[in-house]
């Protein structure tokens, strides 16, 4: 499963500190529930399903024979999952015939008593007559994934304008059980075979292939799907809709995408990238994609990212762009793509035997983020995507006392976090630079060939990548896998002219044990580098270098991949002589992090000057960013650079950041500029400018957002809205609100000073308390990633507004959802 990724964005928005004192280890009093592997039982073998759809209802008639055997123990007695269900009939099935059997029900649970004792060398099949009531379920879901009722009917009686009629399904972590009784465990595996009778314009999506079509005289349609190899009832799935669909192919399998009619005609676009991962994967983990074909399905209103049901990968509308639109990257939505391809692999071909084991599921996705980035893009957009990633983690302090497998916690869905996926990616990158490529990706093909269709846990991990190095990596999972906390490092360097020795003291500052840590160093000493790999095994260690001069640079974490806090302290002309001699993305951005408060210093302001034209876009941006354009020195030497960048770079992102920042300066001087840029086809470009035109001519931006609001998506229409907002347009209060209400997070971020602004001042006291109402529900729900402290912050200022206003019901609103998110 794909989740949305903001955290990073979000802390640079909000301008979360990260965490730097020193973290805590895991609490005395851990929660006393010990989350076992479930027992086995029974064993899925094969699941047949028959379903049909009551629209009006939002119900499923569903017919199920599910063939079984014990696994171990003679037993006659059956638990299933069932969640919500009407139960009609369960029979045993015999030489074609249907024998009832016994049962009760508590609304979640079947145990069923069957007919005699079975072994383990015999098998039998349940016939199970229900109903599924999807919408009548009484579940819920967590900051990972919003709903679990398992089945979702998507505007089913035409009630929402512009809105498709759609069903489909989310498995994860437990939701199948919604829609078909199963033993409803990630350490469960059966083959497949699924009936969806539905009506005859729409098109179906499951499993496998689609073994029949069946014209009805109804005019309905039944499409079979089967899938004959293993795999967990959790990543069971169907799609019934309109959709179009575009055939690809990888070798000799079929490859197709589902979208909408609208973005149709940008499927290529969209996914056409996915024949090449696949073969890239196939070759680097050495085993060929498993299944008998690969489908894409975008989705509506899906309730987290993306999912990697077996074979038939379902989307949120993220991914769903125009071409117009991936003009400016769409690398969220490619990541969503590559995330989910790894997963058939880690996943769907070897699953976690419990959630306790998540990590080699999710953990093995998210790296596969970095790994494709690297491939692709090259080494420094590797590099800054697992540094992101890392920094994604550490944002969150109360991640610290969570160890990777963790077989403590009050709810499965917790696993879903920044600890299971970017800890845990950044873990496997780490062993990857330990054990280098050749050894660590055979170790994983062991572990794939070895556990094939069936399911793994961290020390198969562990094994397979022991046989295939030829080390011992205890010491590593021991610390890594089954501890919480990262280690906080100090780094400090001492030169001793006398001895020509450099000193570097290294001091672990987190509570606890020490981490053992393999690190790369390397000395720089005019054109020559020296490479070294050094072993940190205590919580202060000293490590001494004879040199014949004192370094330019001692660079410690050589490689960067080390998952800490790391304080180093260098000086600003080691950190510059790091920038312009380092050969990685985070030798120049540590550089420009480091000397961003300090551009009253030449040597600083040389690195953030040569930055806004770094060969790597996003360093670029960076740069951007961190200009001091309060420092009459750097705004001299900085602004027509950034006019240049303005105008020329063919990064439009790029581009985008630089004219925000001219907008910033309200300089009549850059008129033309914005008004050229208007022009572009970059959605980011455009909404830039827009900002710009706003900033010197308020009325003349108003109207062009005007223009602009029929036809803008991304950064345009996100501008847009602010410019409404800014000048608290009434008439397009809908318009602004509507789109808070359904951005993701990180555009909810970068509209929650606007929305704010205008909540309190818009006249109409019904607005106000609907954005009030808004700010909580959002403050709420994405309080994990910090949104809750800044929601507050702009509540009190709403109600200080209202207030002004002499608007008390307003003010009251505010002052109550305060207090629900303190």
């Amino acid at each position: 499963m794909q989740l949305t990724k903001p955290a990073l964005a979000i802390a640079a928005i909000l301008n979360i500190a990260l965490a730097t004192s020193a973290v805590h280890a895991q609490s005395n009093n851990p929660m006393s529930i010990y989350r076992e592997t479930t027992p086995k039982i029974n064993d899925l073998i094969h699941t047949k399903l028959d379903v049909r759809f009551d629209y009006k209802k939002r119900y499923m008639y569903g017919k199920e024979w599910v063939t079984i055997k014990p696994h171990m123990y003679p037993t006659d007695s059956l638990r299933l999952d069932a969640k919500g269900m009407d139960i009609k009939n369960i029979s045993v099935v015999k030489n074609g015939r249907n024998f009832p059997l016994k049962f009760t029900y508590d609304s979640l649970t079947l145990n069923i008593h069957l007919d005699k004792k079975y072994t383990n060398k015999e098998s039998y099949t349940v016939y199970i007559d229900y109903t599924s009531k999807p919408n009548e379920l009484k579940v819920e879901g967590s900051a990972a994934i919003s709903d679990a009722k398992g089945l979702y009917f998507i505007n089913p009686d035409s009630t929402e304008k512009g809105k498709p009629i759609q069903i489909w399904t989310q498995g994860e972590s437990e939701s199948s059980s919604a829609w078909f009784p199963t033993i409803d465990k990630p350490n469960q595996k059966t083959t497949d075979e699924i009936s969806m009778t539905v009506p005859a314009k729409y098109v179906t999506l499951s499993n496998g292939r689609l073994a029949s079509q069946k014209k009805n005289a109804d005019g309905t349609r039944t499409d079979t799907w089967k899938m004959e190899l293993p795999h967990s009832p959790y990543l069971f799935m169907m799609a019934v809709g309109n959709f179009k669909i575009y055939h690809d192919k990888w070798r000799n399998k079929e490859v197709s995408y589902y979208l909408e009619p609208k973005y149709a005609p940008y499927a290529k676009d969209i996914f056409g990238f996915t024949p090449e991962v696949m073969e890239f994967y196939s070759k680097t983990l050495g085993v060929d994609y498993p299944w008998n074909k690969y489908a894409q399905i975008v989705v509506r209103d899906y309730v987290s990212g993306a999912m990697e049901n077996t074979s038939a990968t379902l989307h949120g509308e993220q991914v769903q762009h125009t071409r117009r639109e991936l003009i400016d990257g769409g690398d969220e939505s490619r990541i969503d793509i590559v995330h989910e391809l790894f997963h058939q692999w880690f996943g769907d071909y070897v699953t976690a035997e419990s959630w306790s084991n998540l990590t080699v599921n999710e953990s093995f996705a998210d790296f596969s983020e970095t790994l494709w980035m690297e491939h692709k893009n090259g080494l420094d957009a590797g590099n800054e995507y697992n540094y992101k990633a890392m920094v994604q983690y550490l944002s969150v302090p109360g991640n610290y006392t969570k160890p990777l497998v963790r077989f403590h916690y009050n709810d499965k869905e917790e696993v879903f976090d920044l600890v299971t996926y970017q800890k845990g990616g950044r873990i496997l990158n780490m062993l990857r630079h330990y054990l280098g490529d050749e050894a660590f990706f055979k170790g994983l093909n062991i572990y794939l060939k070895t556990n094939a269709f069936k399911n793994g846990e961290a020390q198969q991990v562990r094994l397979a990548l022991e046989e295939a190095s030829g080390k011992d990596l205890n010491w590593f999972f021991n610390q890594w896998y089954y501890r919480a906390v990262h280690p906080v490092l100090n780094i400090s360097y001492l030169w001793d002219e006398d001895t020509k020795t450099e000193k570097v003291i290294l001091q672990q500052t987190q509570d606890g044990d020490a981490f053992i840590l393999p690190l790369k160093v390397d000395i720089y000493n005019n054109s020559n580098v020296d490479h070294k790999i050094v072993w940190m095994r205590n919580k202060v260690d000293t490590i001494s270098f004879k040199l014949g001069a004192k370094p330019n640079l001692v660079n410690i974490d050589a490689d960067k991949v080390l998952l800490a806090q790391k304080t180093d302290s260098h000086t600003p002309a080691e950190f510059a002589y790091q920038y312009f001699h380092g050969l990685l993305y985070l030798d120049r951005h540590e550089a420009i992090e480091a000397l961003k408060p300090h551009q009253d210093n030449e040597a600083a302001r040389k690195v953030i000057l040569a930055a806004l034209q770094d060969k790597y876009a996003p360093l670029q941006i960076e740069a951007i960013h961190a200009l001091d354009l309060d420092n009459n020195d750097v705004k001299t030497a900085a602004i027509p650079i950034l006019a240049d960048v303005a105008k020329s770079s063919k990064n439009t992102l790029v581009q985008a950041a630089a004219l925000n920042v001219l907008a910033k300066q309200k300089s009549q001087g850059y008129y033309n500029l914005f008004k050229q840029s208007i022009s572009s086809e970059s959605y980011a470009v455009q909404g830039a400018a827009l900002n710009g035109l706003y900033q010197l001519k308020p009325e003349e931006g108003l109207e062009y957002a005007k223009k602009f609001k029929s036809d803008s998506e991304g950064p345009l229409k996100i501008q847009v809205a602010n410019v409404f907002a800014q000048s608290v347009t009434a008439d397009q209060w809908t318009f602004v609100y509507e789109l808070f209400k359904k951005s993701r997070l990180l555009e909810k971020a970068e509209m929650m000073d606007s929305f704010a602004y205008m909540t309190a001042h818009v006249a109409n006291p019904t607005y106000a308390q609907q954005g009030i109402a808004e700010l909580q529900k959002a403050g709420k729900r994405y309080k994990p990633y910090g949104f809750g402290p800044k929601a507050i912050t702009l509540l009190s200022e709403i109600k200080e507004g209202r207030l002004k206003l002499n608007d008390q019901a307003s003010a009251d609103a505010a002052d109550t959802a305060i207090k629900a998110l303190q």
